[in-house]
């Protein structure tokens, strides 16, 4: 029996030492290198980056003048007599060739380069959202892989502490103490160990399949090393909500709508053209014709007010639409902040109070039981309890971290997320 309850200690300080954190394989992936991994690699960054080009192509043309147009013709053409479809008989048809081209008021060409830059900034900012998503599912992916392999490594450890359990229940029945039933309850125990197993089992292949989403096949190897150290100062998130990417792109956006709104007013003033013809006549003297060509927008009030009133609605709805998501920021921290204080209760409860009691739990119905004031049901209930609270530990310290990670990368700037990649 003394090498029994040696065994136990060490069971469990390797189970205090898997709730604490102690490393896992070495051999794995870390959280450092499954952000490296996902900031490189994820296709929603590439798509981002694709986007700002997009952008920044589509810019260069926006202040351009429209490209010059060729006219060919003939004029005067016969097309009835005995000289119809010839040009050369009656000295009246004409060989056209003209050049034009066409000018779009300066208020509208400076109009279109504005939208077209804010366009760039507005594929920055959605660049920068982007990586901070990615960036913080990476984390939590991780973090939720992390757990179910801690979970799972414990019932490694119970399933070698019941075989060290099976042996002394066998060494009580040598005594002469117990009853031959209690060989039993070992073997139950165990089918509960692996039904929990298969259960945790699916849960890691979830786990697996969510953190492949963003590194790839890296996340088949599982995961390796300690839980990353997050500092979550309350007041300094409350006073960065407006920091936000999916704040700060409203003003790009909003930038984008007022070019347009001055490009619809623009609409208003008169685009001109000017074209210049070359006339060959083969029976007279050649001859070269200029002419300009002006829009008259008489009719603004069915066509470009429509168009300038749709884009003021089109602004007042985004600057409604940044308010609206101000207080849905607003409120998704001060929901992360009380799930975070619960959490973070929690945790503090299960590693001072509600662990070490139910092992002394365990130490003093195992004591019981072995000078025979006690029933053996009492010990494998108390290790059933001992389970379930080092479980529940486990999944509320990686909840806490979850939790933790959301808020890091929600409001880390950009230079945090750029050392996350290195």
């Amino acid at each position: 029996m003394r090498t029994f309850s040696w065994s136990l200690l060490a069971t469990n300080m390797a189970l205090a030492g898997l709730i604490a954190g102690a490393p896992l394989s070495a051999y794995a992936l870390t959280f450092e290198a499954a952000q490296t991994i996902a900031l490189r690699d994820a296709p929603q960054l590439q798509a981002s980056h694709a986007q700002i080009t997009v952008a920044q192509q589509s810019a260069i043309p926006a202040g351009e003048l429209p490209d010059p147009k060729i006219k060919l013709g003939i004029d005067n053409l016969p097309i009835s007599g005995p000289d119809r479809f010839n040009p050369g008989p009656n000295g009246m048809a004409m060989q056209t060739f003209g050049i034009m081209q066409e000018f779009p008021n300066s208020d509208k060409r400076n109009a279109r380069v504005q939208a077209a830059n804010a366009r760039i900034s507005v594929s920055e900012m959605e660049n920068k959202i982007a990586r901070k998503n990615v960036a913080r599912e990476t984390a939590q992916a991780w973090i939720a892989q992390y757990g179910v392999e801690r979970q799972l490594a414990l019932i490694d450890e119970l399933e070698a502490e019941n075989k060290l359990f099976s042996k002394a229940i066998q060494a009580q029945l040598a005594s002469g103490k117990g009853s031959i039933t209690d060989t039993v309850l070992p073997r139950q125990e165990l089918a509960r160990l692996e039904e929990m197993r298969d259960e945790l089992t699916a849960r890691r292949r979830q786990a697996t399949a969510q953190l492949r989403r963003w590194v790839g096949v890296a996340a088949d190897e599982g995961v390796s090393g300690n839980l990353p150290a997050f500092s979550i100062d309350q007041q300094s998130l409350q006073n960065r909500v407006t920091d936000r990417p999916e704040l700060a792109a409203f003003d790009p956006k909003g930038n984008v709508l007022d070019a347009e709104i001055a490009e619809a007013r623009a609409a208003k003033k008169p685009d001109w053209g000017v074209e210049l013809k070359y006339q060959r006549n083969p029976q007279d003297d050649d001859s070269v014709m200029l002419e300009f060509t002006f829009d008259l927008p008489v009719f603004s009030g069915k066509r470009q007010d429509p168009m300038i009133a749709a884009k003021v609605a089109e602004r007042t709805a985004l600057d409604a639409e940044r308010e609206a998501s101000l207080r849905e920021r607003s409120a998704e921290l001060a929901n992360d902040l009380a799930d975070l204080q619960r959490l973070q209760q929690s945790d503090q409860r299960y590693q001072t109070v509600l662990l070490p009691l139910a092992t002394e739990k365990i130490a003093l119905s195992l004591t019981a039981w072995k000078s025979g004031k006690g029933a053996l049901g009492e010990v494998i209930a108390a290790r059933r309890d001992r389970l379930d609270t080092q479980l529940k530990a486990i999944a509320t310290l990686t909840e806490l971290q979850q939790i933790k990670a959301r808020m890091h990368f929600t409001y880390a700037n950009d230079h945090a997320i750029a050392g996350a990649e290195q």
